[in-house]
């Protein structure tokens, strides 16, 4: 009986599996699932060599699917399945498959359960149990535990980075832009900043930092969105200047004058409105790709196809992977991401096979803010991002003297506050 490969990805590479399938096996026969009634499973079975499919239709269509028996399932950008209770998880480990395997450039970010999910599917049965699984390679419990992890996986695990993948790649750089805040911005980041400070006094160990770590990120994330524009976090604020803003454009201007073609990430959709509202007022060409562009292979195809300057504007979470953009060599990132990991592959996007031209990415940071801070602690701490297993979250790795690094000695900070803290810490180490 004839068995045909699943292929499981991102809605956004859909068109991709499809085009390149075509162009490496133009023999086989694709088909991207368009809805739920073209699953025919005789059909399938029998005259169909790749179905293409999203993680949204797996878990609609699961019953159905497991009706075919595959040759292959591959799952693209498979940390979509990293939670083992979601029905997509659940849906792929049901599929009746001769071979399987995952694809994935996301680094774990938050928890090693995360990588048992992904081998239950992969190789069932390797890590053991659920339960085993956490009473063998609990970390707090033994600290040998993820070397054991790293010896247990590798038979199975390959990792090939792209210096591997593609040596001839042109060389990149990566440049720090920093701009310092004033006016209305720089008020509205103090008093966050002091509200904040206030709020975090009490915390006087690691495990209250990990215990309240959804505070913090919230905190940050504040103080994050001040500094890319006012406007994010209150609309009354929309018209006041943004020092980032103005030196994001003294870079576009620039790079237009010079007839390169740039891409713009931030992980803020409203942040990107704001830039896509100052374009169309300049009369400037751009691309505009978020979470909800219908077209995303139209605004795709002329970004890439346009021989004028033009700026591409993406969403950190809907053009961070799949896409491949090399008509561009420039790569701004507004605003700096948790995780590095996730910045790397925004920049990939147009650092990959077939760029031609050296690329180059810029990170606008704002100075003398937790922006700054957080930047010297990934490159303090890069070991949380390059080990085999990865990054297991930013917040779950920040300990009582990273979170006091990064809320003191800021922007001409309030003494007594700063002093407050300082006290605060030494009261309670001293009563221990």
């Amino acid at each position: 009986m004839k068995k045909p490969a699943l292929v499981v990805c991102p809605k956004s590479v859909l068109d991709v599996w499809y085009s390149e399938a075509g162009k490496f096996t133009p023999q086989l026969k694709v088909k991207i699932l368009k809805n739920r009634d073209d699953i025919n499973v005789d059909h399938i079975q029998n005259n169909i060599d790749i179905l293409v499919l999203n993680y949204a239709q797996l878990r609609v269509c699961g019953e159905e699917l497991n009706g075919v028996k595959w040759l292959t399932t591959i799952l693209d950008e498979g940390q979509q399945i990293k939670n083992p209770d979601s029905k997509a998880a659940k849906c792929a480990r049901e599929l009746d498959s001769q071979n399987r395997l995952v694809l994935t450039g996301t680094p774990i970010e938050n928890r090693l359960l995360d990588m048992w999910s992904l081998m239950a599917f992969a190789m069932p049965g390797v890590l053991g149990s659920r339960a085993y699984f956490k009473k063998r390679f609990d970390k707090r419990k033994d600290p040998l535990s993820q070397s054991r992890l790293a010896s247990r996986l590798r038979p199975f695990l390959l990792r090939r980075t792209k210096l591997q993948v593609a040596q001839d790649l042109p060389p990149r750089t990566e440049e720090e832009v920093y701009s310092k805040m004033e006016g209305i911005q720089i008020e509205l980041y103090k008093n966050e900043l002091k509200r904040i400070q206030k709020a975090l006094l009490g915390l006087d160990s690691d495990e209250a930092v990990k215990k309240n770590s959804f505070a913090i990120l919230q905190g940050l994330m504040r103080l994050r969105q001040i500094c890319c524009h006012p406007g994010l976090i209150d609309p009354k604020y929309l018209k006041e200047e943004s020092a980032k803003m103005e030196s994001l454009f003294y870079l576009l201007d620039q790079l237009h004058e010079e007839g390169h073609k740039v891409l713009v990430f931030s992980q803020f959709v409203s942040m990107l409105d704001l830039i896509k509202a100052r374009l169309e007022l300049e009369n400037r060409p751009y691309n505009y790709l978020t979470g909800q562009t219908k077209d995303r292979k139209g605004e795709i195809e002329k970004f890439q196809t346009t021989k004028d300057p033009s700026v591409f504007m993406l969403s950190l979470k809907a053009g961070g992977a799949g896409l491949n953009l090399t008509s561009a060599s420039y790569v701004i990132l507004y605003d700096p991401w948790w995780n590095p990991a996730v910045e790397n592959q925004a920049i990939d996007r147009t650092h990959r096979i077939g760029q031609k031209n050296k690329v180059i990415a810029y990170r606008l940071l704002t100075r003398d803010t937790v922006e700054e801070k957080i930047r010297i602690l990934q490159h303090q701490k890069t070991q949380l991002v390059t080990n085999v297993l990865g990054d297991e979250g930013f917040a779950s790795n920040l300990g009582l003297d990273d979170l006091q690094f990064i809320l003191t000695h800021n922007i001409d900070e309030d003494d007594e506050i700063a002093a407050a803290i300082k006290n605060s810490q030494n009261s309670k180490t001293s009563g221990k």
